[in-house]
């Protein structure tokens, strides 16, 4: 376990991380914003059971749509991903910077 986290804090660890955190959401713009919009595998416990939408339900297709500029959809599916979406937003933005000075960091330990 202790090599797959001295991997990671690597210089080429830290070089894969922020490469998939650029890359992540260019592939979830790649796909179709619908593409989470099928009747699948039923996760919530309140829709299995009671079948009633708890607060949270609709948020990934919310959060799919908002990602595609397709505003009356996304507020279709789940209001709070009006919220949530500008939140992961600065979520990524955060890593991403955090990802950048980890690799500057270890960049200059290896040199």
């Amino acid at each position: 376990m202790r090599k797959i986290f001295k991997a990671f804090y690597s210089y080429r660890g830290q070089q894969i991380w922020l490469l998939l955190l650029i890359i992540f959401p260019i592939l979830l713009w790649i796909l179709p914003s619908s593409f989470f919009d099928g009747d699948g595998l039923v996760l919530c416990p309140s829709r299995l059971f009671f079948s009633i939408e708890c607060f949270g339900c609709g948020i990934t297709r919310s959060v799919m749509h908002m990602h595609h500029f397709e505003f009356d959809d996304a507020v279709y599916y789940n209001v709070l991903g009006l919220v949530i979406y500008p939140a992961l937003i600065v979520l990524w933005c955060y890593w991403v910077y955090k990802a950048y000075l980890r690799l500057k960091k270890s960049q200059t330990i290896a040199a």
